[in-house]
């Protein structure tokens, strides 16, 4: 007669965390402020909570959809050959393709380097604002930090910068290159882009949205 083996419980799904890059499992215990967790694996830092983190995300995010307008209407490069001279913004240049296929590579080119940071800043916003204020959470604040997050590898304002400057290498030899009041913009607002998504802790903004 045989006879079945006791369950041993597992541990709870709620205490568990995994590292976002090697994915390895450790069981959580939240740091003090001040310090943070780190993969012992990879070193990729799992939570690091601190003071104050929530209103400066939320006036990064608030400086991140300024910079974003105000670098799509004012000129972002001015070239100059002689007499002649053509100056661009970087909706403008975004969308400069036309005709069949062309289209739609304009079109994701804008949301990549445009489109896709706002509406990262904006569902930022949507979460944190009531959680600082100490407020329940939003309707669908979660399914909006998950979108929010889900976007992070396709907001490649930095990836277009670096496009900016492998292009500028080469024109400069041909032209005379003036930057506009967009590109400085631009230039902060990728600083922004990485110190939002470097300085976030993620862990503390879920259990936050759980509670």
């Amino acid at each position: 007669m045989s006879q079945s083996a006791p369950i041993i419980p597992g541990p709870d799904p709620a205490d568990l965390i995994a590292c976002p890059r090697c994915d390895a499992l450790y069981r959580v215990s939240e740091p003090a402020r001040g310090e943070r967790a780190v993969c012992a694996r990879c070193h990729t830092v799992l939570i690091a909570p601190r003071r104050g983190a929530g209103l400066q995300l939320i006036a990064v995010a608030l400086t991140v959809v300024i910079l974003v307008i105000s670098a799509t209407i004012f000129p972002f490069l001015t070239i100059r050959v002689g007499n002649a001279w053509h100056s661009s913004s970087i909706l403008g240049a975004a969308l400069s393709f036309h005709g069949g296929p062309f289209v739609f590579l304009a079109l994701a080119v804008a949301a990549l380097i445009v489109f896709v940071p706002v509406l990262r800043a904006l569902l930022m916003l949507y979460v944190l604002i009531p959680l600082v204020w100490d407020r329940p959470p939003a309707t669908g604040a979660r399914r909006a930090f998950r979108l929010s997050e889900d976007l992070r590898p396709w907001s490649m304002a930095e990836v277009f910068a670096i496009g900016c400057a492998v292009a500028l290498v080469k024109v400069a030899d041909l032209a005379d290159v003036d930057f506009g009041p967009a590109f400085w913009m631009f230039a902060v607002l990728v600083v922004l882009v990485v110190a939002q998504d470097t300085f976030m802790c993620r862990y503390s903004v879920w259990k936050s949205l759980e509670r």
